[in-house]
């Protein structure tokens, strides 16, 4: 039965990889993240590879399941993770991949580090370009704060976790059809079940996911996308304490060509908001492949070992003007950045890790310990040479098209072979006192050779993460933490650092939380709270007066609290929220403009806002009734590092209606930006004046239908 949204696996119990929970009698089952609340007696794997709770981990944790993000009507990650989780917001543009956050003060793919079913997938010229498609989600694990202990470099906000759904033995069929405003058509499948029995019962088991979604968009011309999602998982168990999953994921894009509305004045003219200023022939394409071989083994009670084998790869490629900005003397719209670029991308990794459980003088101890090693290949390709303008006017301008002598050459290409080792251990001092400690070292190695003149360097890196922390339930249903974490970050994008960059350390950086976590009135209240502090050290800095380029002495910090509630107040009615409030600033950084230096030290840094707060209200009057409200604010931001370029703060306000047809189906009507808002995501700025915004979602709706059998 579908009832109410949660499809017939939910409440199933099922043995899958990477989900496995080891309890003491040598038994094994899976516990699915529930589809409301915060989830917080939920085991994850993203904070903890010990498999704790939330309320068993001196960290900030949000577990969202992915059958919330399907209810709300959030058919994305970007706007699952920010629409739920507390304090991320997104940066999404073309050329980040669509796939680039913030959180607690710090931005990009660099910063915010994106793992698939626990598989770190290593950023290229600042992009990333899967996951994307909610539809084969179980849930979505968000970390925030330092996270390198667990997967290395690049985590200082923080650690988004993306758990695709898991073969099951029980079977399930879903499929949904959606229409909506702009052209917006979607097609989904889900099925899995078992396939074959052994004498303890069944062996295999397999699931398919397949989302197809296109749209001929908002804006016009080239705004219209297409993509397709297909994730399938064949599951081997030939004894309760031994399981295989293979697994491979595709995904493939065409997004909007859209770069961005040019501002008018410091604003966008009704007339202008639904242009594009690319050209007619430009071209955005990319596919992405994850293939992943899975063991999961627990000899004992106390012992399980886990190893993943894994290859990835990524084909980009784009054909766009990407820049726009109004000319006041002309009355035109200026294009620049007449850019073709093409990502080659491979990555060949496994990782182990064994978690073994036991007493250390008396007292119960939980240690895991492994290594990750990585071999990643990466090619690009661009017309980095190229340099040409033009203009259109406002309104009733021809496209035109991408000159022919503007084409892509082989540019450089690099090898980067990581290692590392890491472990993790937690003791109970007392019954109602823990202690956790973790570590990490990686040691990665960039071999790059310019394709042009040949000219090659090699460098190789250092860094250590680690953290402690103290965790104390004053009751079963809460908990008191304080916790010391250090990670690191690159200066860019690691496997893609030119010359003048690698010569630069990782950046480091540390942060102190405390907080509290809890439940009450019988778990029908579930809340969070959480202050911090987080300094990152070695930003690349311009001294004045001095003669060298550049050197690390930069440095920024924030620090900030975090609340989140899942409240059921009465029968029918449900709240659920979150709240992120900062003061993020450059604390010493200085930048070069028109050969003097400038110091942007106690600015806010780019693209970082100090206020986002969630809210959802549902309301259920009947069985067959549920309403939905979600409330989104965003505080302002900015496009320069000297604050002058201003991105102001938004309210968004998205409404759903689902109506259960049957038990087996329903009927939604989805409403995004109900009061037509205009909003920036993104945005650029030149000589601190914003030159363009890439706006979001206008009102639009969608009607969906969900059937299983």
């Amino acid at each position: 039965m579908l009832i109410l949204g949660i499809t017939p696996v939910e409440a199933q119990e099922a043995v899958s990889l990477d989900q496995l929970s080891v309890e003491g009698d040598g038994g094994v089952s899976l516990t699915r993240a529930a589809p409301a609340g915060l989830n917080l007696r939920t085991p994850d794997r993203t904070a903890s590879r010990l498999g704790l709770t939330p309320l068993e981990t001196p960290a900030s944790v949000d577990i969202v399941s992915g059958e919330t993000a399907r209810l709300r009507g959030q058919d994305t990650i970007a706007e699952a993770v920010t629409q739920d989780a507390t304090g991320i917001t997104t940066i999404a543009a073309p050329g980040n991949g669509n796939g680039a956050f913030t959180s607690r003060g710090f931005a990009g793919p660099n910063s915010i580090q994106q793992l698939y079913d626990g598989t770190r997938f290593f950023v290229g010229a600042n992009t990333v370009t899967f996951p994307f498609d909610t539809w084969n989600v179980e849930r979505i694990e968000v970390l925030r704060g330092p996270s390198s202990v667990l997967y290395g470099d690049g985590a200082i906000g923080g650690i988004i976790n993306v758990v695709p759904k898991k073969p099951v033995f029980v079977p399930v069929n879903v499929a949904r059809a959606v229409i909506g405003s702009d052209g917006i058509a979607r097609l989904a499948l889900d099925s899995g079940g078992g396939i074959a029995q052994s004498e303890y019962g069944n062996t295999f088991a397999y699931r398919l996911n397949v989302s197809g979604n296109r749209a001929d968009g908002w804006i016009r011309p080239e705004g219209d996308f297409r993509n397709l999602a297909v994730s399938a998982a064949l599951l081997f168990q030939p004894s309760p304490e031994l399981a295989f999953t293979l697994s491979h994921d595709l995904g493939y894009q065409e997004p909007a060509r859209y770069w961005g509305t040019p501002l008018v004045e410091g604003r966008i003219l009704d007339l202008v908001r639904f242009n594009n200023y690319n050209v007619r022939d430009s071209k955005i394409t990319w596919a992405d492949n994850w293939t992943q071989l899975k063991t999961e083994w627990s000899p004992s009670a106390d012992v399980t070992l886990r190893n993943t084998a894994y290859r990835l790869t990524s084909r980009r490629h784009w054909l766009d003007v990407e820049q726009y900005a109004f000319n006041r003397t002309t009355g035109l719209v200026d294009r620049s950045d007449y850019l073709e670029i093409y990502h080659d991308q491979e990555q060949v990794g496994d990782r182990f890790d064994a978690t073994f459980r036991g007493d250390i003088l008396g007292r119960p101890n939980q240690f895991a310990a492994g290594f990750d090693v990585n071999h990643v290949d990466f090619r690009h390709t661009n017309n980095f040479y190229f340099d040409q303008k033009t203009s259109v006017p406002l309104t009733g301008y021809d496209p035109g098209y991408f000159p022919p002598n503007g084409r892509a050459q082989p540019a450089y290409a690099t090898q980067t072979h990581q290692a590392s080792v890491f472990a993790e251990d937690r003791l109970l001092l007392t019954d109602r006192l823990s202690f956790l400690t973790g570590v990490r070292f990686d040691a990665p190695t960039l071999q790059r050779q310019d394709l042009q003149t040949g000219a090659q360097f090699e460098r190789t890196y250092r860094s250590l993460g680690y953290r402690f922390g103290l965790l104390y339930n004053p009751t079963p249903d809460s908990a008191l933490y304080a916790q010391y974490s250090v990670a690191t970050d690159p200066v860019n994008s690691l496997i893609t650092l030119s010359q003048p960059l690698a010569g630069f350390r990782l950046s480091t950086g540390d942060q102190i939380e405390v907080g509290a976590k809890g439940l009450a009135f019988g778990g029908a209240l579930e809340w969070t709270l959480a202050g911090y502090r987080i300094v990152k050290d070695d930003l690349i800095s311009r001294l004045p007066g001095s003669t060298v380029l550049a050197v690390q002495v930069g440095s920024q910090s924030s620090q900030g609290v975090e609340l989140a509630l899942g409240w059921h107040i009465a029968p029918g009615w449900r709240i659920d929220g979150n709240l992120a409030l900062l003061h993020a600033q450059y604390d010493s950084f200085t930048q070069v403009v028109d050969g003097a230096a400038v110091s942007y030290a106690g600015r806010q840094p780019i693209d970082v806002p100090e206020r986002v707060a969630n809210l959802w209200l549902t309301w259920e009057p009947t069985r067959e009734w549920t309403a939905r409200v979600g409330l989104q604010n965003v505080g302002e931001v900015y496009s320069d590092f000297g604050n002058t370029a201003r991105r102001p703060a938004y309210n968004l306000v998205n409404l759903v209606l689902d109506r259960q047809v049957t038990a087996d189906s329903r009927l939604s009507l989805r409403v995004y930006n109900l009061f037509d808002k205009v909003y920036a995501i993104s945005g650029n700025a030149v000589n601190g004046v914003g030159t363009n915004w890439l706006l979001g979602r206008p009102r639009s709706f969608e009607i969906a239908y969900t059937v299983a059998w």
